[in-house]
């Protein structure tokens, strides 16, 4: 038979004092109660003694939180997203918190049934990468004071916590730089969505390429209902108009790594000629031949800031004193090999 849990009324009774000392000494109000040092201690190891773990259930119940965070992202899977995730779990675990992943797809009913249930199991808050159709969800959300950050885009029309990079600056400065070096027909690869994150970056490279009198060539490959090997397919056309561009700016990682693959398999004599510029840096990048000028967003500093402003938000829950904050970063363009002038 299972031994069964001690309570905080079974080790009050053992060292004969009360629940409410022990509750505040195990939740490290001692001093601030006035409970001695002696007897702060002895608690303290006697727990230890016993190996007890308090019920997380019963304590949510108690305090109205459950110490636990929802960071919904597009695709976990998706190297930039499991960075982040990666961060965020750590500095999460330092503050007494834990994390939940889950992948939306992008897809606004799945994105909604996702935050209905972590809504029902009580959690303290989302980090939110939002799918296009789900402002009413947010503004819900915002309505009923749960603590949310977004990420990555936002809802221009509703006033939202978020952290987000200066997507145009930074497609205006890689198609800049694709242009000193001599590129003059250069590509822009993308995904068909009108999210700010992506609207941003196509932005930025036209810009570029008007202030420079140059032509735009805009590729846009459907998100939904687009498997990889028609995204492949979708490339493989468009690569095959070689003599339409002399560079490609990919819009995503994922879009590049599809992108390479087709070159490699395709088009392999193109891969030293084509200038190649791609958003998100990753390892695979550095080590690919040529080496990829990558976008690196500030990882660090990203998970960083929606902590704070998270947990901000969670301690002033209900209160008027969170203020609403919109951060915008800075990226890093990585120069290497692909977009080295072809002279």
């Amino acid at each position: 038979m299972k031994a069964k849990r001690p309570s905080l009324k079974d080790i009050a009774s053992e060292l004969k004092v009360s629940v409410t000392t022990v509750s505040f000494v195990l939740n490290g109000k001692g001093k601030e109660k006035g409970i001695s040092d002696a007897v702060s201690a002895k608690i303290l190891k006697y727990v230890e003694q016993i190996n007890y773990k308090p019920n997380q259930l019963a304590r949510s119940l108690r305090t109205g939180k459950s110490r636990v965070i929802v960071f919904m992202v597009e695709d976990i899977s998706n190297s930039f997203f499991a960075r982040i995730a990666r961060l965020i779990e750590d500095i999460a675990y330092d503050k007494g918190y834990r994390i939940l992943f889950c992948s939306s797809e992008n897809d606004d009913r799945k994105s909604m049934e996702l935050i209905d249930l972590f809504i029902e199991r009580q959690v303290d808050g989302f980090i939110i990468i939002p799918s296009p159709g789900i402002q009413d969800t947010i503004e819900k959300l915002q309505n009923e004071n749960i603590p949310a950050v977004l990420f990555d885009r936002y809802f221009p029309d509703l006033p939202s916590n978020y952290v987000i990079i200066n997507n145009e600056d930074s497609s205006y400065t890689a198609t800049q730089h694709l242009i000193g070096n001599g590129f003059r027909k250069i590509a822009f690869i993308t995904i068909d969505s009108e999210q700010t994150q992506m609207r941003d970056r196509l932005n930025g490279y036209s810009k570029a390429i008007q202030r420079e009198g140059l032509k735009e060539n805009i590729l846009v490959v459907p998100f939904k209902d687009s498997s990889l090997k028609k995204k492949q397919e979708i490339l493989k056309d468009f690569f095959k108009r070689e003599q339409e561009f002399d560079a490609i700016f990919f819009a995503t990682n994922y879009l590049t790594e599809t992108g390479l693959f087709v070159i490699r398999e395709n088009f392999p004599e193109m891969k030293d000629k084509w200038g190649i510029v791609t958003f998100d840096d990753t390892s695979f990048f550095r080590i690919y031949s040529p080496a990829i000028t990558a976008i690196a967003q500030p990882l660090e500093e990203i998970a960083q800031e929606l902590m704070e402003i998270l947990l901000d938000q969670i301690k002033n829950s209900g209160t008027k004193k969170s203020k609403l904050i919109q951060k915008v970063l800075k990226t890093e363009i990585r120069i290497r090999e692909s977009s080295s002038s072809r002279g």
